[in-house]
């Protein structure tokens, strides 16, 4: 048949239409109770919030406006996304040298470093701010072996910006370790042994072979972290300082003790838009596929 199919090419499609149309029930029974999770217990809330922005107590962007005209709010902005990058940046350092040695041994000290690395995920990131809580506080160790040393009273360490910084690395850590892990794993030794081969030192070697092949794993990880503590609420309430606050500890100091859901909403939408703005950029050059190496 010119410009057509044949009978013989047609019927393996129309069999492949009614195959479709039979799976169309049991396709939408899969994907029914999913996307009305979603909608129930994401879309509506966000969108409830959205709408409470702009409309508590009146139809208005004085929220929105108030955000960054005032210079509290737009430090307290500032602030969180500050210590994000800070403690994004000390995850990575810490992070890369112990992912680079579980990467690229293969004896029992990767089996243990990765056994730590996991374990700090059955211990709740609240009992590991309270432990915190505790190695800092005026009766921890650390006060201890300032006193056992003889080096005199120890530094105010609790309630202070190096209390939450120090603690959110921590909590975060693991995630930036497993990220850099999943992509070093997948590089390789024989990469290294080439280059070594052709007169790299070990040093030119990792600079030129190993880093540049684990950086999306660092993209990765960054990610993870810079998202993450963006959000954090407790370790900051429990280890910081009022004097440094966050965009989750301004939320819930709005709708606690002032009860202003509207000004409380606003806030939550622009922390939203960050974090998916952040989001479109990493797809848009590297892909969400990609997030775990």
């Amino acid at each position: 048949m010119a410009g057509g199919l044949s009978p013989a090419a047609a019927l393996p499609t129309e069999v492949r239409t009614r195959a479709a149309r039979r799976r169309s029930p049991a396709v939408w029974l899969l994907l029914g109770p999913p996307s009305l999770v979603l909608t129930l217990l994401f879309m509506l809330p966000i969108g409830l919030v959205l709408v409470t922005s702009i409309t508590d107590p009146r139809m208005s962007l004085a929220h929105y406006q108030r955000i960054f005209t005032v210079p509290l709010y737009t430090h307290v902005m500032l602030n969180t996304f500050v210590t994000s990058l800070v403690v994004t940046a000390l995850c990575l350092v810490l992070g890369y040298p112990v992912a680079y040695v579980m990467a690229r041994r293969s004896d029992w000290v990767s089996t243990l470093l990765l056994t730590i690395v996991a374990m700090s995920f059955w211990t709740g990131f609240l009992v590991r701010t309270y432990a915190w809580l505790v190695i800092l506080g005026s009766k921890g160790p650390v006060t201890g072996a300032y006193q056992a040393l003889g080096l005199g009273p120890a530094p105010q360490l609790l309630f202070t910006s190096f209390a939450s910084t120090l603690g959110m690395t921590h909590i975060l850590l693991p995630y930036m370790i497993l990220a850099l892990f999943a992509v070093m794993k997948k590089i390789e030794p024989d990469q290294l042994k080439a280059a070594a081969s052709l007169g790299a030192r070990p040093r030119a070697a990792f600079a030129a072979v190993f880093l540049p092949l684990s950086l999306p794993g660092v993209v990765n990880g960054s990610l993870l972290v810079f998202v993450s503590c963006l959000g954090f609420f407790v370790t900051p309430i429990l280890l910081g300082t009022p004097r440094d606050m966050m965009i989750s500890q301004l939320i819930n100091q709005q709708i606690e003790e002032l009860l202003a859901w509207g000004f409380a909403s606003a806030v939550a939408v622009i922390l939203l838009i960050a974090t998916g703005l952040i989001l479109v950029v990493y797809n848009r050059f590297a892909g969400l596929d990609r997030l775990w190496g």
